[in-house]
């Protein structure tokens, strides 16, 4: 057993098939093929079921994704506490931000943290929460910021809490409340973020709360094309109140929520049990000097 063939393993489950695992381990789909059948062969099980182009854990392969993943975080783990311990003055802070909001809260930073530690190379990963806390539970990143609440033993670090606002075509009726309720949203067809964004369920739970699930008319993972979609009519969309203040637009009215439990809570997380880098630590300084929780 070696650790490239459980790499391509996890990255068969991750990816939901062996050719998109192949893109990311940057190898031949025959290659991460074989990689998996002799891990089968090794352990005298069968880790998945192939059913067409998807492939399904088997109960031996729960065992073994859950083990591969806690295996490859402790080897990078290693590799950047010996490149500590060795004192070399170049390292890597792996980093893992969230499409939404990381442009006006953390870019800033980069320039900052350039400047202090010009040696420290910043590899910086964009994914919604859901794939960045797979990363992050697999150490491919030391930090990631994730919103709450977070499922997993993680320490963290508060970035922001803000309110959600509702984003109305600009001659819908509803936009001229002052206060509006997801219940009075109800028969208006949601424009929501693609899959796998912490905003969703933080929507979702909170209409579900309120007796009624939305009809979901579009997604994206770009705000201005959202934007633009609430602007021609298409529906409602939600974002923090600084990020929508950010996107105005002549078409739309941003209407605050009455909702108390639907905030957006962002915070930078790492693996309770994991070593963190000084690079990392550096960064959660530099973060914690630079935004106050409000």
């Amino acid at each position: 057993m070696n650790l490239r063939t459980l790499r391509a393993f996890v990255e068969v489950v991750r990816q939901g098939g062996f050719s998109q695992a192949a893109t990311v381990v940057f190898a031949t789909q025959s290659t991460v093929s074989k990689a998996v059948k002799s891990l089968e062969d090794e352990l005298g099980a069968p880790l998945l079921n192939r059913i067409g182009h998807r492939a399904e854990l088997t109960a031996a392969g729960e065992v073994v994704y859950r083990r591969a993943q806690a295996i490859l975080s402790e080897r990078e783990d290693m590799v950047a506490e010996l490149s500590e311990l060795r004192g070399l003055k170049r390292g890597v802070l792996r980093l893992g931000l969230p499409p939404i909001g990381s442009d006006t809260l953390f870019a800033p930073l980069f320039a900052t943290f350039r400047s202090r530690y010009p040696g420290i190379d910043i590899r910086l990963v964009e994914h919604g929460s859901r794939r960045l806390q797979q990363m992050l539970v697999a150490g491919e990143v030391e930090l990631a910021g994730l919103l709450a609440p977070l499922a997993g033993d993680f320490e963290t670090q508060e970035v922001r809490v803000e309110p959600l606002v509702a984003l109305l075509p600009g001659d819908h009726p509803l936009g001229k409340r002052r206060k509006i309720r997801f219940d009075s949203l109800a028969q208006i067809p949601f424009i929501m973020f693609e899959e796998g964004f912490a905003l969703n369920p933080i929507i979702l739970d909170a209409c579900k709360h309120r007796g009624f699930t939305p009809t979901i008319t579009a997604r994206s993972g770009q705000i201005r094309f959202i934007v633009e979609l609430v602007a021609a009519g298409l529906g409602v969309a939600f974002l923090p109140r600084s990020i929508a203040e950010l996107h105005r637009h002549p078409a739309v009215r941003r209407v605050p929520l009455d909702e108390p439990q639907a905030k957006w809570h962002l915070m930078l997380a790492w693996r309770r049990d994991a070593y963190l880098s000084q690079a990392a630590r550096a960064w959660l300084e530099l973060t914690a000097k630079a935004h106050k929780v409000r």
